[in-house]
């Protein structure tokens, strides 16, 4: 058995949920979540638990065990309290601003990138250095930050750049002329 597969899935009061086969939709107070299931895993209501079955002892039916369990229990936190990651921008005159739905980035690049809003993530800037990602979808909270990220990663010498609000940057020490 998976240790993380067996566990039951703990379904909280304000949330609902529907199973039709191996699909499951889980709604609450932030929104609505679907997943479709393989054929490798069973999903089964019992009272107020979720339980998650495997259909063989195959390396990757165990692998969808665990899996799907943990993508459930995420479903069932991002519906009822949501996913939120946030950024910070280092650098003279780096900054972001929300235009419309979509965020745009001033980082030293010669164009401006914009990065539109995905369905269900809300994106605000409540400092011109800072980017806050919400949302219930933690796969796609994670994804936007990782893309933002990317545009300008933070540097080593000078720690210019984007980074995540808890992230050390690891700086060296730069190259000392010799006179």
């Amino acid at each position: 058995m998976s240790r993380i597969g067996k566990i039951p899935i703990n379904i909280p009061k304000d949330v609902k949920i529907s199973l039709e086969g191996n699909k499951i939709s889980v709604q609450g107070p932030k929104g609505t979540l679907a997943l479709e299931c393989n054929n490798q895993v069973t999903l089964e209501k019992k009272d107020d638990h979720i339980l998650v079955h495997r259909i063989s002892d195959e390396k990757f039916s165990k692998a969808c065990h665990g899996l799907y369990n943990r993508l459930i229990t995420n479903m069932m936190i991002g519906v009822t309290k949501g996913y939120k990651k946030e950024l910070e921008i280092v650098g003279v005159g780096f900054r972001a601003q929300i235009e419309g739905n979509a965020l745009t980035l001033q980082v030293g690049l010669s164009h401006i990138p914009r990065i539109p809003s995905p369905e269900g993530i809300k994106i605000t800037c409540p400092k011109p250095n800072q980017i806050v990602i919400e949302g219930t979808d933690k796969q796609k909270v994670g994804h936007l930050a990782a893309v933002i990220r990317k545009i300008r990663p933070p540097e080593p010498y000078q720690g210019k750049g984007i980074r995540y609000a808890d992230e050390k940057v690891r700086r060296k020490v730069g190259k000392s002329g010799t006179k």
